[in-house]
């Protein structure tokens, strides 16, 4: 695979963070946060979805450790606490345009 040997623990952990961002409402949050630090409000602003649902979406990316949080007065700013993520969302938006352009290929035949 890699340079890491996937112990059982290691497989458990790293499904745990495919399986957070196999939801598209995570991932439309964590694109919001891409341009800057926001607050809930903002998030749900920016992503249409509601405020219990991008709360409880930012708790889990958050003890993954996603998304870092602080606080400002009445406020909560999220931010990405990991941008390493993007790396995983570039590859596969790269294999799913390679995928569509061999797709389209076959069909203009």
């Amino acid at each position: 695979m890699g340079k890491h040997l996937l112990t059982p623990e290691l497989t458990v952990l790293v499904a745990e963070r495919f399986k957070a961002l196999g939801e598209p409402a995570r991932l439309q949050i964590l694109d919001a946060l891409r341009r800057g630090e926001l607050t809930v409000s903002e998030i749900i602003d920016e992503t249409g979805l509601g405020q219990a649902n991008v709360s409880k979406h930012l708790q889990l990316l958050h003890s993954l450790g996603f998304v870092s949080r602080r606080k400002d007065g009445l406020y909560v700013y999220y931010s990405i606490g990991d941008k390493d993520v993007f790396q995983l969302c570039d590859i596969m938006c790269g294999r799913l345009e390679a995928e569509t352009k061999a797709r389209r290929k076959l069909l203009a035949g």
